[in-house]
């Protein structure tokens, strides 16, 4: 009986981890990825770099976003690395 009590300040420490810090991870990378997939030409974004654009369109295969940064100005750029969608002036995270 006292080796499981010796393991239950461990199995606390692991929910109380698992609750506070894997979790919330968890949720944040679900919808980054949901906010990735529903990208759309005209979107204003933010990449990991700090460069704001606007999308231009995709490649075939969807890994790479065309982003026009300034007038007659485009670059490619991984999908994952757009954080933010910009909404009415404001970042929303994905």
């Amino acid at each position: 009986m006292e080796p499981l009590i010796q393991f239950v300040p461990f199995i606390l420490i692991f929910v109380l981890f698992y609750f506070l810090i894997i979790r919330p991870q968890q949720t944040r990378e679900k919808k980054h990825k949901q906010m990735l997939a529903e990208l759309k030409k005209g979107d204003l974004v933010v990449t990991q770099g700090g460069i704001h654009g606007r999308v231009e369109g995709f490649t075939d295969n969807g890994d790479t976003v065309q982003v026009r940064i300034a007038e007659g100005v485009k670059v490619d750029v991984q999908r994952a690395s757009i954080t933010f969608l910009k909404n009415g002036g404001e970042l929303v995270e994905g």
